[in-house]
């Protein structure tokens, strides 16, 4: 194996390995340093395996209306252990592939733990041919990650089997009885659809006044209110006052609404959130410097304060998505090659979230707007008056653009229903692209289909909705 690389990738995830492909693209010579499996958190234990579990619950509850799609079957029952098992697989396939993927295009792939050393070096332990010193002749670039958080200071430390992350939720052998989770954003939303249509009985809480916060008030809404026709019990605005595993189980006490509330579950899900992985490899020992909020400080081209050396990813700050990291891979190794990359523009990187309806944005929601000043207009289009969702039966939801008053620009874009993370990317190419709501609506959409009902909102902003 060579020791010297033009560039070093310190991770293989989402932001790691596209970077050291790009670099390779570029003529670089390039090397990716993994302790784990290639693909990262979102690989192995994030994104991939939740979305084929999500699958396999969008599959039951399918199935459990099956009658009135005219098709008669027995009584349904789940296994969350093979559908578990399932998830691991497509997991694993993708992890090959990104290897492959490496290795195709002449990436060097390193097992092991790097520690980064003066000189743009890093040590590399505990791998598979022992202790290595490798040397970076251009860039070192930091794609570590993050990790989920936990909450010691209500008594919700991880224990790996009452009180659990995300990651321990994609390994039960069996889907518990109860379950609480604490935290609704993304996460959380996502694991209470799961372990509902496992059989679970889930209580899902959040702190805010609203489950994922993150998102447009109106898409919230939609999410809640389909989770308590399904039977989540959803509780907002929920301050949880403390936690305590007993033996046979979790209490946890929240205050919400002027009531304070106890209830007691075989296992609690902590969903709040993720810390950066930026101790331990050595950031102190070349002078990288961190934000106040403890991301590793950046400019537009991914490049630290120390000069050769650049962080990309979760470990660069928000949003913590696998998409952004990719392409601030991308950016990181056309910056070292010597090219002038595009810039990233931060607010149209898209948002998605996976539950049943699923919830996909871009931009600014409309409370951002109104903090900001902007003079805005609000168009909407419900999936209940479009043909091809009356079709499917999947009528829950709405699209909702936000343009700007004056010149009509999409200021932000939100849709709640199935498949609103495949619909998004039409506005995502048209905000990325400065186009009006005018060019979204000269854009002919075929008839019948979800997508026109983005058409249709477009419209409706401008006054001239025809379907409504």
């Amino acid at each position: 194996m060579a020791t010297t690389f033009d560039v070093l990738f310190i991770g293989a995830g989402p932001g790691g390995y596209v970077g050291a492909i790009r670099a390779a693209q570029l003529g670089l010579s390039a090397a990716a340093i993994e302790m784990d499996k290639p693909g990262g958190v979102c690989v192995n234990v994030g994104c991939i395996p939740t979305k084929a579990l999500l699958h396999s619950a969008h599959s039951a509850n399918l199935v459990r209306h099956a009658k009135e799609l005219g098709i008669t079957t027995g009584d349904v029952t789940t296994d969350y252990g093979v559908a578990m098992k399932r998830s691991r697989r497509v997991a694993d396939q993708n992890s090959r592939g990104v290897e492959y993927l490496l290795k195709k295009n002449k990436v060097e792939l390193v097992r092991g733990k790097a520690t980064l050393l003066p000189g743009k070096k890093v040590k590399v332990s505990g791998g598979t041919s022992g202790e290595v010193e490798l040397t970076a002749t251009k860039a070192i670039v930091i794609g570590t990650g993050s990790r989920a958080k936990d909450l010691p200071q209500i008594g919700l430390t991880y224990d790996g089997t009452k009180v659990i992350s995300s990651t321990e939720a994609l390994f039960l052998e069996k889907a518990p009885k109860t379950m609480a989770i604490v935290g609704a954003g993304a996460v959380g939303a996502e694991f209470a659809d799961i372990f509902n249509a496992f059989g679970t009985e889930v209580t899902l809480l959040e702190v805010l006044p609203r489950i994922l916060p993150v998102e447009d008030a109106e898409m919230s809404d939609v999410v809640a209110k389909a989770f308590k026709k399904r039977g989540i019990a959803v509780h907002a605005g929920a301050g949880i006052q403390g936690a305590k595993a007993e033996a046979d189980g979790v209490s946890i006490v929240w205050a919400a609404g002027g009531k304070t509330e106890t209830r007691k579950v075989d296992v609690v899900l902590v969903a709040a959130g993720r810390a950066p992985n930026v101790e331990g490899f050595g950031l102190e020992a070349v002078g990288v410097r961190l934000t106040e909020r403890g991301f590793i400080e950046v400019d537009g081209r991914m490049q630290t304060n120390v000069p050769g050396y650049y962080a990309i990813g979760d470990v660069a700050g928000p949003p913590l998505l696998a998409h952004k990291g990719s392409r601030e891979g991308v950016v990181a190794a056309e910056a070292i090659a010597g090219l002038s990359p595009h810039a990233i523009d931060y607010t149209n990187v898209p948002g998605a979230t996976y539950c049943s309806p699923e919830v996909a944005s871009v931009g600014f929601t409309e409370e951002q707007c109104k903090e900001r000043g902007l003079e805005y207009v609000v168009g909407r289009f419900p999936f209940s008056a479009n043909g091809r969702a009356r079709c499917q039966g999947e009528t829950d939801g709405l699209v909702k653009i936000i343009r700007g008053k004056r010149h009509g620009e999409i200021l932000g874009a939100h849709i709640a229903g199935e498949h609103a993370t495949e619909m998004i990317h039409e506005l995502v190419v048209a905000r990325a692209n400065e186009f009006t709501v005018e060019e979204i609506e000269f854009a002919i959409h075929a008839h019948p289909t979800l997508s026109e009902a983005v058409g249709e909102a477009a419209l409706d902003s401008l006054g001239r909705v025809i379907h409504i």
